[in-house]
């Protein structure tokens, strides 16, 4: 359990990926620039390569955890975290209802 506070010290917002592409040398990694409204795209580097191309994240809505520490995987730093959940069938992506402005905090 972890108390109200803790939780509200997690940051996270929704995010566009306007690129993606696998990580040479893993099925498994993917590569995405994602802009969660800061004015620069964010890398992130997510294990969601078995489940998902590249092709089909290109436009798509996220929510990314946007307060970690950076990370290196495979040689590439991630810059925040995408939310998944995860069935029999692999991972699968957490997204808005509806379409909202990239960096629209979610609550």
């Amino acid at each position: 359990m972890i108390s109200i506070g803790d939780f509200k010290n997690v940051e996270l917002k929704v995010g566009k990926v306007l690129e993606a592409a696998r990580v040479e040398g893993s099925d498994k990694l993917l590569k995405l620039s994602v802009d969660i409204g800061e004015g620069s795209a964010r890398q992130i580097i997510a294990g969601i390569g078995k489940a998902y191309t590249p092709e089909a994240l290109v436009g798509k809505q996220i929510v990314v955890v946007a307060n970690l520490e950076p990370r290196i995987l495979m040689g590439l730093e991630s810059q925040g975290m995408l939310l998944a959940a995860s069935d029999a069938e692999g991972p699968v992506l957490l997204v808005p209802e509806r379409p909202v402005a990239p960096g629209e905090q979610i609550k």
